[in-house]
């Protein structure tokens, strides 16, 4: 299989592998869980985060005793893998039940020498069963498993390219297995009001003031809100007065239910240049939030390099080398 084929951004309707992408949320919670109960905190909940790697999701590395613990769910070979201390094994993705991934999980770490307890219960979803208490049959398509990974890394790609310009604290590109979407976030450097009633995992998330972009594949939030195609997404917390309003490029909408603005990732794929089209996107959002909540922009911006972006540090054409 060719992992980095240049060609057109995949399409990933969500209806024909919804069953697959539920299967593969909950198998990044038992990922993203083992990383609460073994990682030291890190603000913003970043210590548990997947990020987008060459061939799937990858976690940070976690360190249990004196044992150091990487895992991956491998979207090219299709397995859940685990290397700790030297020993690496992995488990199949295929069909089966989340009572019966959680055990065949749970022996993998294991044999790599790693005893966790893992909190059973999904979160940020509705209606949520118990892992060791799910029994229901899970799909899994590698095809549409492996087209997901190639349009997170595209998405990745995107949202990373926005990070040049910002000198406020912002985060890396993360995916975050709660709420199962690609995120990257700017901070005002200001504190935020407290949100009544908000649990822990929100308090520390919202504790400053954002602006945040991301990549969601669609489905159904905890609240029971039902996106049935995949977006880019943006929003600002607190929302600012007039934010609502603001002048987004169109297809791009705001979902008054979601409080953000969402960007038809059908429309990004088809346009001559997805990446510019997120850009222009993500651009236009954080422009409306960062003026309307009166950012201190002097301070987190930096004006664009004169000659473009090849990633390249040389001096400038009339500096001599010392």
């Amino acid at each position: 299989m060719t992992i980095d084929a240049p060609g057109p951004w995949p399409t990933l309707p969500l209806a024909p592998w919804r069953g697959t992408r539920d299967a593969l949320h909950m198998t990044s919670q038992l990922v993203g869980k083992t990383l609460v109960a073994l990682c030291p905190p890190q603000n913003h909940w970043w210590h548990t985060a997947l990020r987008v790697s060459s061939r799937g999701l990858a976690s940070p590395t976690a360190v249990e005793g004196e044992r150091t613990l990487d895992l991956q769910i491998d979207l090219v070979d299709h397995v859940l893998a685990v290397c700790s201390g030297g020993h690496t094994a992995s488990l199949p993705l295929r069909p089966r039940s989340m009572r019966a991934l959680l055990d065949e999980y749970q022996r993998l770490l294991r044999g790599a020498g790693v005893e966790v307890h893992l909190w059973p219960m999904p979160v940020e979803v509705p209606n949520p069963v118990p892992f060791d208490h799910d029994d229901a049959p899970r799909e899994y398509d590698p095809e549409a498993a492996h087209r997901f990974w190639q349009v997170l890394r595209r998405c990745d790609a995107a949202l990373r390219g926005l990070a040049r310009e910002y000198v406020g604290k912002q985060s890396p590109v993360h995916f975050f297995w709660g709420s199962f979407d690609l995120a990257a976030t700017r901070f005002s450097g200001r504190r935020a009001p407290e949100r009544p009633g908000a649990d822990r995992v929100t308090r520390e998330a919202y504790s400053h003031e954002v602006i945040s972009f991301g990549f969601w594949p669609g489905g159904v939030t905890q609240t029971g809100i039902a996106v049935d195609e995949p977006v880019l997404y943006a929003y600002a917390s607190p929302t600012p007065p007039g934010f609502q309003d603001a002048d987004v490029p169109a297809p791009a909408r705001w979902d008054p239910t979601l409080g953000e603005f969402l960007l038809p990732y059908e429309a990004a794929r088809t346009d001559p240049d997805p990446a510019a089209r997120i850009r222009e996107f993500c651009d236009a959002v954080y422009d409306a939030g960062a003026t309307l909540g009166g950012w201190d922009r002097d301070l987190v911006e930096r004006a664009p390099p004169a000659h473009g972006h090849d990633g390249s540090l040389h001096p400038e054409p009339d500096a001599a080398p010392h």
